[in-house]
């Protein structure tokens, strides 16, 4: 595989993230979302690009709480499997959760192996939130919130999934800023360059 380069998303990434997406999406090993969904949390996302500008992989940070956020969506096309791309936008993902100052990351995936090589653990219950913060993350009106919670109304877990969690120090040096992996480069800062 040629060298991989992971950066922000851009909106005219959507139409090539739904296509990552979609064959995952099929199999019910991701959640299906609609293009303005897409459109609307593009600033969540990184992705993952080929020599030749072609999309292999995608992920996204959803911020939930001041502490706590969410790896979602992440997708790598059949060809780039096996060659570190998930584990790139993994480490960019935690990086970005580090400079926003999150200190705790889960995710909900039947890639359990993946996410542990990478620091996750299975999260054997809930863990304890206090009662004010609870109060308030029912309000969201987001399938991802409500499955951290655990709520009712996501379960039972037709999916099959399992949630995962991992700490990441806030602003400090669980990951390096603008790390490079064999074969993978990171944006620095998060920084958009546009492109030609």
């Amino acid at each position: 595989m040629t060298e991989i380069r992971i950066r922000p998303a851009r909106t005219t990434d959507v139409h090539g993230i739904k296509e990552l997406v979609a064959p995952m999406a099929a199999e019910r090993i991701l959640i299906t979302k609609d293009t303005v969904t897409y459109y609307e949390s593009i600033q969540e996302f990184v992705v993952a690009e080929d020599g030749e500008g072609t999309l292999v992989g995608c992920g996204a940070l959803h911020v939930m709480w001041e502490d706590l956020a969410e790896v979602r969506t992440l997708a790598t096309s059949p060809a780039a499997r096996g060659h570190g791309v998930g584990g790139g936008m993994i480490r960019e993902l935690l990086a970005r959760a580090s400079r926003l100052g999150v200190s705790r990351v889960f995710c909900l995936t039947f890639e359990v192996d993946f996410f542990a090589a990478h620091g996750f653990e299975v999260m054997a219950n809930q863990e304890t939130i206090p009662p004010e913060v609870f109060a308030e993350l029912l309000r969201s009106q987001d399938e991802g919130v409500a499955e951290y919670l655990d709520l009712a109304r996501v379960k039972p877990n037709t999916l099959g999934n399992t949630r995962m969690i991992r700490s990441v120090t806030p602003e400090g040096t669980a990951i390096s800023e603008g790390a490079v992996t064999p074969g993978i480069a990171t944006t620095p800062g998060g920084a958009v360059t546009p492109e030609g």
